[in-house]
Formats: C-alpha cells, structure tokens, sequence
C-alpha cells in the first residue's frame, strides 16, 4: 500500500489542506487519558508493550547511527493485503457489442459474458511495527481496509497470516495480531516529549523492496489539517523520506523509542517524497490501540457542535481581538451542548481554564476526557466573556459531517440568488422551514467562489441579520461597510463564512 497521498490544491495552498471531513465537523473524541494510556470502561490492557527497555547510549556514534536502527529493523515489518474487488471491464466493450455491424455478424447473444462485471484481487502493501512480544503490530487501517487475506512477513522471512483486532479509520490506525511469540518489539516511546529539530528515524517497506531506514528530524508538531488527511490529527511533520509502502511503519528517535507511526506525504509533481512526511503520534496511536483491544472499537465522547476556526475576517466580523479560538458553526439539537446553552456564533477560548489555539486544537483537548465528564468552556457570545459546564456525551455511530469551515475572499460579485422556497429547501436537505436566500450561481472566478461559497448554499444570515428573500438579502448587503459574515446552511448544517469587501 502506498503511503497516504495529500492533494493540494491551489487555493488550499494559500491557507491550509483541503478539508474532506472539515474543521466544522461535529467535535468527537476518544475517551483515553494519554498521560497514563487508561481505557475508559476496561480494567486491563491485553497489549503489553515493552517500555522499560535501557536505551541507546547518546556517545558512541562513531560511524553513524547503526547502534539505533539495526536493534529496530527486526520489529519493523512487511504488510501484504489483498481484496476481492468488481471491475466494470464490459462496460468499456458495450459500444462495441452494441454496433449493429457486430450483431449482424456474431449476432446478439455474443459478449454477453464480458457485460457483466468482472472481480479481481486487488493487492496492497504496506509495513507494521511489531508492538509486543505475543504478536501485536501497529498499522494504518488504510493498509488493510477491506482486505480479506493479510499476510505479514518478518526480517527473518518467517511469513504469517494476520487477522485484524480492531481499525479506526479515523485516526487511520490498525492492530493486527500474528500467532507467534518472543517476537522482537520495539519500545514504546513518549511523543508528547519530541521537541522540533529532534533526529528521527522513518523504517519501513518502501515499494516492496526491503527494509529501509532514512533519516531526518522533526519539522513540526501537532499538525492538524481540519480533517483534510483523518477525522483527528495531531501529526509530526518530518522531512525523514516516507515513501510509497513505508505507510504504518515505525518513526524512532535518538532513544530507539517508537514515536510514531508512518502516514502520509505531501507530494510534489511527481508523486514522491518531497521531504514532508506526517506519523501519528505513539500516544496517539498507543491510546487507540488499547481501546481496539479492550473494545474492538474507539469510544468517542461527543460534544455536539460544528466549529470552524477563526481566521482574522471572521475575528473583525465578531469583534474579537485576536483570530483564536474555535467558532460554533452549528450545534446539534438535543445534544450536550445544545443542553448546556452554547449557541450558533459562540467563540470558545477556553477549555478547563486553558487557551484554545484554535478547532483542531479543541478537537484534541477534548479527545482526553472520556464521555460523562463535565467540561468548562469559556466563550465569547456578543464580544462578552461567559462561561459553561457541558458534560460530553457518546459519538454516535453515524457521525454528523459538516461541510468545510472555508477562508475568506473580498467580495459578493459574481454572486446570484433567489428565495428559498419549500420545493428548493427539500431538495437542498436543508430543514423545513429554513428561511434564507439559495445561491443560484457564482462566477468561478470571483472572490466569493475563493471564499468558498457555491451553488445550492442557502445563507440565512448577513452580518447576523436574518434574511428570508432576496430583498432583505439585497439591503443587508447594500449596507454593509467592511467585511461581510454570511451564515450558510449546506444539507442542513450551517457555518460562518467571512468574506472581506474591496
């Protein structure tokens, strides 16, 4: 399997990644407390890592670091999965079996076999990182998703057939469990300890060809992308080349520790390694883990709210000081912030007394504290400071999406409208008895398409002034002098766009 691939496209670029699940996303959080690994609800943890192990010496690096990467190459190791998939290959020949020439001559019967669709076994590899002696390995769930045969091979060519624990492709992470034992492990690390500029190793099983150890140092911590790459990141940035294939292998530092778990790269023209590479932190994953093996699944607590973050328009349009904090977008109804009285527009700057950077950052914090707890958020509601107890409640299964929490342009040009009608709202998804005004059209090159809005949006807002037809939304914008707030309601969420005038 190739290691995860980010796409960037060009008005990304100049703000953040894409976001595919988006920072307006309803907050979910695994209920794990990181400093000690504890599982909410299961009273032992089968996984038992090595963590006591004597680290490497920091003096002896006489002829480079083979001292670190030799002890760690065994319990690194090669990831093959295969599918059964349908191809669509008679679709291809269906003009050619239906031109009247051809039926003439082999008559109407022939090719029938090829019309119907074909299956194939599609095959993927990626790398693992042997976690324990008993046969537990870390991975991403991208490596195996779907797979119906795993096999995993060791250094020693010894070659096993793995099952799956557990997955959540959420935090694309994986644990699978080979029938062996004494396996070589390697040490789980601390990744709350890695500081920027610390040298680290990616191992992994680029391309097939072998086990292979580059090196590199952190380039960034806590990369969040709103969702562009997982529904939850907190990534460390490396410029350690991370190749197709090495996707679930081990990230180590100076220690021999495993850091990280190799995800993704953000490539360049050519699809390869361009010195940015992301893993999951070991804390991260280490915490998903016990809960696949305690569980069989992650349990999430659950907010209840679609945020964005606050970009420096969307901080002059509410009167904030600073563009920080994550911004309400929506809140879901009859759901524990919705009880607590948080509202559409609330700003949080805090959470139990601490900074919000911003949504990605909430989105982490949150993901410490396990469903049933009380949390105190402080917001800003009317450029005044207020301050709730919220008690989390469980993910549900069917988690909300909300659609991307987008950037600001300079303008409405290019914008066309027209009043939202009962017809429009039900085939929009939007909620019987929205009011508002639906985008019929946006100039693709206009400043408003930048922003992020498009056709089929309904704003229901301009500058917090209700709007319920094109009249109203043609004077609340004719008197609007500075930037310009739109509330839009996307297939029934909503989020705050901010747009800034010429």
């Amino acid at each position: 399997m190739s290691s995860k691939v980010i796409g960037v496209r060009r008005w990304v670029a100049l703000t953040v990644l894409a976001a595919a699940l988006v920072t307006g996303g309803i907050i979910s959080v695994w209920a794990v407390n990181w400093s000690n690994h504890s599982v909410f609800g299961a009273s032992k943890i089968a996984v038992k890592v090595s963590t006591n192990a004597n680290p490497v010496s920091l003096g002896g690096f006489t002829n480079g670091f083979s001292a670190i990467v030799k002890p760690a190459l065994p319990a690194v190791v090669n990831v093959s999965s295969s599918k059964v998939v349908k191809s669509p290959v008679g679709q291809q020949m269906q003009p050619f079996f239906n031109d009247p020439m051809f039926k003439q001559f082999f008559g109407d019967q022939f090719g029938e076999q090829f019309r119907k669709p074909q299956t194939e076994r599609e095959q993927s590899l990626g790398s693992g990182v042997i976690v324990s002696p008993d046969g537990y390995i870390l991975t991403n769930n991208h490596v195996v998703d779907g797979a119906t045969d795993i096999k995993v091979s060791l250094s020693d060519r010894r070659e096993f057939t793995a099952k799956v624990i557990g997955a959540d492709a959420k935090t694309d992470v994986a644990v699978l469990k080979i029938d062996a034992t004494n396996l070589p492990a390697l040490t789980i690390g601390d990744s709350s300890k890695v500081e920027v500029g610390d040298v680290v190793f990616a191992i992994g099983d680029p391309f097939g060809i072998g086990e292979t150890a580059t090196m590199g140092i952190v380039s960034a911590k806590n990369r969040g992308f709103g969702g562009a790459i997982e529904g939850y990141e907190d990534f460390i940035q490396t410029d350690a080349a991370i190749n197709h294939g090495n996707s679930g292998g081990a990230m180590i530092d100076l220690h021999g520790d495993l850091v990280g778990i190799n995800t993704a790269i953000l490539p360049g023209n050519g699809g390869g390694n361009q010195g940015i590479g992301f893993a999951i932190p070991i804390n991260m994953a280490r915490a998903v883990m016990d809960q696949l093996v305690a569980h069989g699944k992650v349990i999430r607590g659950y907010l209840g709210v679609h945020i964005e973050s606050v970009t420096p328009a969307l901080a002059q349009s509410f009167g904030l000081h600073d563009a920080e904090g994550a911004l309400i977008g929506d809140v879901s109804a009859d759901g524990p912030a919705a009880k607590a009285g948080l509202k559409r527009g609330d700003v949080v700057t805090e959470l139990n007394g601490q900074k919000v950077e911003d949504s990605n950052d909430l989105r982490l914090r949150v993901s410490q504290t396990a469903p049933g707890t009380s949390v105190d958020l402080k917001v800003i509601r009317d450029g005044q400071s207020r301050n709730f107890n919220v008690t989390l409640g469980e993910l549900p299964e069917n988690e909300e999406k909300a659609p991307a929490a987008e950037k600001s342009g300079s303008a409405l040009d290019g914008v066309q409208v027209e009043t939202l009608t009962s017809d429009i709202a039900q085939q929009l998804e939007v909620p019987a008895g929205t009011h508002g005004v639906v985008v019929s059209s946006v100039d693709p090159s206009s400043t408003a398409a930048e922003a992020g809005l498009s056709r089929g949006d309904v704003i229901q807002e301009v500058n917090h002034k209700a709007v319920a037809n094109v009249h109203e939304f043609e004077q609340a914008v004719s008197s609007t002098k500075g930037p310009i707030l739109l509330l839009v309601n996307h297939g029934g969420v909503t989020a705050y766009i901010a747009i800034e005038s010429h």
